[in-house]
């Protein structure tokens, strides 16, 4: 028989029910504007009968409800569409932070015309195309001294302003692994709280939103995914590697690199491996460091060198007003004093690597003659060593466009006398120099008797750069020291040309060590440099370089630009979604508090109907 209080007993559920619900809603108004916050819904149940059928009961038409209880109050979320955005977040940082850099280097490029590089470079060659002209002319020396300066001075300030735009993006990285580690290190320890508040069999509503949020943000740093294992146990993985295990963070930490720039890389804290990014902020500023700017740079200094050692390689055979010859008109700085270029690259005291820049053949060629001989030549390349065939029908000109159309990190061309040059360019793989030839070997004869670089051919005849002297693989040819890197940063006049211009060589010594008045051969020389083929790079001529390195900035910034409308785009429908459900709803919780209240008022109602029946059987009945 059902006890007489039980009535009481039902109503207070009712009651403790509805103010659960009316407190619910009401935390979810107070949180509407928290970043992060998901509304929270509280689940009702019926309460359990007097009776049940498996047990001895009374005699009685049916079971007795006793009421209701809450079951939990749970957060109202799409699981598979947060794991959509964390996976989708990443996509919109990078390209924001690409867009974002992009415009700086844009501004870099966007020079006025009468101070930039191209401008100043076209100025450099009209002053020789003068002191052709007028070769006795003294005004005409100083012209192409001042217009020098000026033209070194702005490839230094080029040079100046993407290092400092490298510069902040190397502080930006480490910032943004600060915040990795620590959103990290956040995640894993709300973990540990969720696990311990779930063991007593509550639902952590607020730390699930708080985590969720960390992760969000942690999403848009680098490129991760998360997953739940049994036990509850919250997992971030992060390029196939775990970031977050349960309670346990792992953490990145900064690492010097084995190159010049002085820039650091990514390694995990625990075992020391190279850590890698492909999203997010920090993937993005990874990126623009060892990629995009190192490419400008790279570009920038293959010009700068390129341009100097073509200058220099006229000035130093010809003569100045002074009969003075043996100048270069530009400063370069070798970067080791050996003549051989020898040495000791893993600093163990030992000369153990050859740094060369520049082989010149001996032997004049015709580029339009056919070889008459086959082979194949292998030259070195971004990751290992390329091979470039040649036939006995090819003409010079058609082996030679053959290695400056493979992807191999050696350029040729044939200089002034119609000797074959092969020059090193700048490598792709930050572990490899700048300016040396690694590997020249020809199984034939082209690279040999042919063009005069080689003293052998096949294996045995090889120059390999990985040991000193190796320039005695060469067959008599003539050669040239690497620079140091970052030509473009030091890049300077002569001094001994700027303290006396008639230093400045416009013409060539007859072979009785005479200059002819009026002669200004040389000075024509060094004016048509500017419409040459001498591969700068990837780019054939200076006009190519110019024109190649301002379109290609543009057309990333573009990019870069169009990508991050498009990922904002699929991003906002994301969070819009997102929004429609886990978001709070002003009216709908007043809607809410107000059913509940009424709820609330029926059973404080009802306990004081019970409360009147008992007050009769008790005081009024006897």
């Amino acid at each position: 028989m059902a006890s007489a209080f039980s009535g009481i007993e039902l109503g207070k559920r009712s009651i403790m029910a509805n103010t659960d619900a009316i407190t619910t809603a009401g935390h979810n108004i107070s949180n509407a504007n928290t970043e992060g916050y998901s509304r929270q819904r509280v689940q009702i149940k019926e309460f359990d009968p007097l009776y049940r059928p498996d047990l001895s009961r009374a005699e009685r038409p049916g079971q007795i409800g006793q009421g209701v209880d809450v079951q939990s109050i749970n957060r109202v979320r799409d699981e598979l569409l947060d794991k959509r955005i964390v996976e989708q977040a990443n996509q919109e940082t990078y390209w924001d932070t690409r867009s974002k850099y992009y415009m700086m280097l844009e501004q870099i490029y966007n020079e006025p015309d009468d101070v930039s590089i191209r401008t100043n470079m076209d100025m450099f060659w009209k002053s020789w195309q003068e002191l052709a002209n007028h070769p006795e002319n003294q005004s005409s020396r100083q012209a192409v001294v001042t217009r020098g300066q000026t033209l070194t001075e702005s490839i230094n300030q080029r040079y100046e302003s993407l290092s400092g735009v490298a510069n902040l993006i190397e502080g930006d990285i480490e910032a943004t692994v600060t915040q990795v580690n620590s959103l990290a290190s956040q995640i894993a320890a709300i973990n540990g709280e969720i696990v311990r508040s779930k063991a007593m069999g509550d639902n952590p509503n607020d730390l699930l939103d708080r985590r969720d949020l960390l992760v969000d943000k942690l999403s848009q740093l680098i490129n991760i995914t998360t997953d739940t294992r049994d036990q509850d146990e919250f997992m971030v993985h992060v390029g196939g590697k775990v970031l977050v295990q349960g309670s346990i963070a792992r953490s990145i930490d900064l690492a010097p690199r084995n190159d010049d720039t002085g820039y650091q890389k990514l390694v995990w804290a625990d075992t020391r491996d190279d850590a890698y990014f492909s999203g997010g902020q920090l993937g993005a500023l990874i990126e623009l460091r060892d990629v995009d700017v190192r490419s400008e740079l790279q570009s920038l200094n293959t010009m700068t060198m390129n341009f100097a050692d073509l200058v220099n390689d006229v000035h130093r055979n010809a003569a100045g007003a002074n009969k003075v010859t043996g100048l270069d008109f530009f400063v370069q700085h070798p970067f080791v004093e050996n003549t051989n270029g020898n040495f000791d690259r893993d600093a163990d005291g030992v000369l153990d690597t050859s740094y060369i820049f520049r082989f010149t053949g001996t032997q004049a060629l015709d580029k339009a003659q056919q070889v008459g001989i086959e082979g194949v030549m292998t030259l070195s390349g971004t990751n290992g060593n390329v091979t470039i065939a040649y036939r006995a029908t090819d003409t010079v000109e058609t082996v030679i466009n053959r290695i400056n159309d493979s992807s191999s990190e050696v350029k040729a061309y044939l200089d002034r006398d119609n000797h074959l040059v092969l020059k090193a360019t700048t490598s792709e793989n930050t572990e490899n120099p700048d300016f040396v030839i690694r590997h020249v070997e020809d199984s034939g004869f082209f690279l040999t008797g042919y063009a005069g670089i080689l003293s052998a051919s096949g294996e045995e005849g090889a120059y390999d750069f990985a040991q000193a002297d190796a320039v005695n693989a060469l067959a008599g040819a003539q050669y040239s020291v690497s620079p140091v890197y970052n030509p473009s940063a030091y890049i300077a006049i002569n001094s001994v040309i700027l303290q006396d211009v008639n230093n400045v060589a416009a013409a060539y010594v007859d072979p009785n060590g005479n200059v002819a008045v009026g002669d200004g051969r040389a000075a024509t020389e060094i004016a048509s440099i500017r419409n040459k083929t001498v591969m700068i790079g990837t780019e054939r001529t200076f006009d190519d370089y110019f024109a190649d390195s301002v379109t290609k900035v543009g057309l990333k910034g573009e990019q870069a630009e169009t990508n991050l409308l498009s990922q904002a785009t699929i991003m906002q429908d994301l969070k819009n979604m997102r929004e429609s459900i886990s978001g709070v709803n002003i009216d709908e919780e007043l809607a809410d508090i107000m059913k509940f209240q009424h709820g609330y008022n029926a059973a404080a109602k009802f306990v004081t109907v019970w409360d009147n029946m008992l007050d009769t059987i008790i005081n009024k009945l006897g």
